[in-house]
């Protein structure tokens, strides 16, 4: 995979995780924490958030976002609207990152959870971070809300786009 590949995955699932929170029916669901459940799919969406703009968005494209991860966890509500201007934004910077990021940056170590790698080995580990979260966002949408309908998520990037 190239950085283009990765760009596609990034704005495909990004777009998936704002169809999600759109399901929800109110803005109160997103925030439910069911038995079982250790985050609400409001959580979900601000840590996913928070990781992207941290390491893509500032990291690669210089957005001078900071995180506080601890906030991800600890909000307990947010309009579902808000939410998905979170991931618009997101998706921006995400975007922005991957497009102006040079080889040098790429090939930079990183550390992540005590482990270093290459900037490429992270982007790898990035969207499977996203498609793993997004998966649970599914999942909780569908158990607080009792809707087993897909929102269409992980559809294949189109061809015209390869």
């Amino acid at each position: 995979m190239n950085r283009h590949d990765f760009a596609l995955t990034f704005a495909r699932d990004l777009a998936s995780v704002k169809a999600e929170i759109l399901a929800y029916p109110d803005d109160t669901t997103p925030w439910a924490t069911p038995a079982g459940a250790p985050n609400s799919g409001g959580n979900l969406v601000l840590h996913l958030a928070g990781n992207l703009r941290h390491f893509i968005g500032a990291g690669l494209g210089g957005s001078g976002y900071a995180r506080d991860r601890d906030a991800e966890f600890a909000a307990r509500s947010g309009t579902r609207a808000e939410l998905a201007a979170l991931i618009d934004i997101t998706a921006a910077e995400v975007a922005h990152g991957m497009r102006v990021a040079t080889d040098a940056q790429f090939a930079a170590p990183i550390t992540l959870v005590n482990v270093t790698i290459p900037v490429r080995r992270a982007i790898l580990q990035f969207a499977i971070h996203l498609g793993y979260h997004l998966g649970q966002l599914d999942y909780h949408r569908r158990l607080v809300t009792g809707d087993k309908t897909g929102v269409g998520a992980m559809g294949l990037p189109p061809l015209a786009d390869q």
